[in-house]
């Protein structure tokens, strides 16, 4: 019999119906906070991977037309090397510049806070926004960095040693499964080792 400790076995924590909702929920929260903070044409940057796949559904949802950028922060990480990754490296591509713009960060999970931290080093090295909003599809306990979100699309609490991915882009679902020990960081709260994000 396998061991789902050993294998992080997976299975479905949000059906593709469910994260299709929360992204509604999400374009909805993120409309009305864009109105009052009478923000007009914010860009819309996602962090790879499943952050990208968020923007894009946010993007289409929200009707901008500025064309959506992502980021890459694999090597922008403060635990790169503790954590052991493996980074499959994609070039970041920001089309339009940042400076003095109102910029809509968007992820998948929030965790730990260092991916966010991260991207705002990345961002910071291509200038220097007017505003940073960020917006997370799930949030999980486990922060590590004093990082809060602006728009949430749904809370997940999830015991220790348990973690939660986005899988996509077609249908986007979100699933949760075991860590295996061997990629657990020692005496850390991180449930995501390969990103913690």
């Amino acid at each position: 019999m396998t061991d789902p400790e050993q294998t992080g076995t997976t299975g479905v924590f949000k059906s593709a119906a469910e994260v299709d909702a929360a992204i509604t929920d999400m374009a909805a929260k993120m409309r009305s906070l864009l109105a009052r903070r009478r923000i007009e044409r914010p860009l819309m940057i996602g962090i790879h991977t499943g952050g990208v796949w968020v923007a894009e559904r946010l993007h289409a949802l929200l009707g901008l037309t500025d064309p959506l950028g992502h980021l890459d922060i694999s090597f922008y990480r403060d635990d790169f090397t503790r954590i052991g990754m493996h980074p499959q490296v994609r070039p970041s591509h920001l089309p339009l510049p940042v400076e003095d713009r109102h910029i809509c960060l968007v992820d998948d999970v929030l965790q730990s806070g260092r991916t966010i931290r991260a991207a705002l080093n990345v961002l910071f090295d291509y200038g220097r926004p007017a505003s940073v909003l960020l917006a997370i599809l799930a949030e999980r306990d486990g922060r590590e960095l004093p990082i809060e979100p602006d728009v949430v699309g749904l809370q997940a609490r999830l015991e220790p040693g348990e973690q939660i991915k986005l899988t996509g882009p077609e249908p986007l679902q979100l699933e949760h499964g075991r860590i295996p020990r061997e990629r657990r960081r020692g005496g850390g709260a991180d449930g995501e080792p390969e990103s913690g994000r």
